[in-house]
């Protein structure tokens, strides 16, 4: 029996600290054969799926073991591997708990299809969730969640969402884009100090039923007239506003006032662009 047989024969065997130094052996052939150890504990298992290294046919393998990932510590190592098979991925990740979810989707090294699929998980939850939770995730959580979020515009979620670091231009624009969109919303966003300066979520306020007058007035001054004439064509904005951005284009022409174009370009935070 060569020595590769013989490592595989005591990886069924072995128990105490040479099953816990057999976790680091280089042989797949070898850990597939401690795997069906019934030595093998949760502590030495959850070491195993430490390593980095470890092929995903090992990985694959632990996948398959139903009653193995009876243990969440297992389950959540399994899911949080890089080189965990992409099926078997998107198996557990229904399993995962709120929060892991989360550290899931922020994970630098979560490839983009286990990504969007963990914040699909977070987006489904969010109806059944306390608000507490909400509350939460508004804070922490994921760009797209962030922004399903703010569009539910619960009250004691607003404030704190808008605050999210993950939440970006898109997001915001995305939501604006809704029709109906609760006024609170609408209002939260327009008073915030860093969302009312950007300027394509002032565009887009501008452009929202659900605007008051005064803060459309108040953003009027600020838009290039290029974007004046263009929100002034018909069957974009009721035909009251529209009269206020004839005499808003009106007044620049008579005085030749110009306005710096916005630094960032209009397509940046296009809400039909995908996320």
């Amino acid at each position: 029996m060569d020595f590769a047989s013989q490592d595989r024969e005591h990886a069924l065997t072995a128990a105490g600290e040479e099953l816990t130094a057999l976790v680091h052996h280089p042989s797949p052939a070898v850990l597939r054969a401690l795997i069906d150890n019934p030595a093998l504990d949760e502590a030495q298992l959850c070491l195993l799926l430490e390593r980095k290294d470890l092929p995903g046919e090992v990985l694959e393998e632990i996948a398959r073991r139903r009653p193995l990932l009876k243990n969440y510590r297992v389950k959540r190592a399994l899911a949080f591997h890089p080189h965990t098979p992409r099926l078997a991925t998107l198996r557990l990740i229904r399993e995962l708990y709120l929060m892991d979810l989360v550290q899931l989707t922020l994970f630098p090294g979560t490839v983009a299809e286990i990504k969007r699929n963990a914040e699909d998980q977070l987006v489904a939850r969010l109806p059944q969730l306390p608000l507490g939770q909400k509350i939460t995730l508004g804070r922490r959580g994921p760009a797209r969640v962030a922004g399903s979020l703010l569009a539910e515009g619960h009250p004691q979620v607003l404030g704190v969402v808008l605050d999210n670091p993950y939440l970006h231009e898109a997001q915001i624009l995305k939501v604006l884009s809704r029709e109906k969109l609760s006024p609170d919303v609408v209002h939260a966003i327009a008073h915030h100090r860093k969302w009312s300066v950007t300027y394509n979520v002032r565009l887009a306020l501008v452009r929202h039923p659900a605007t008051t007058l005064s803060c459309v007035l108040s953003c009027l001054p600020e838009l290039t007239v290029s974007d004046l004439r263009e929100l002034a064509a018909p069957g974009i904005v009721t035909e009251s506003l529209r009269k206020y951005l004839q005499a808003e284009i009106q007044r620049r022409s008579q005085s030749g006032e110009k306005v710096a174009q916005p630094e960032e370009t209009h397509g940046a935070g296009d809400p039909s662009k995908p996320d």
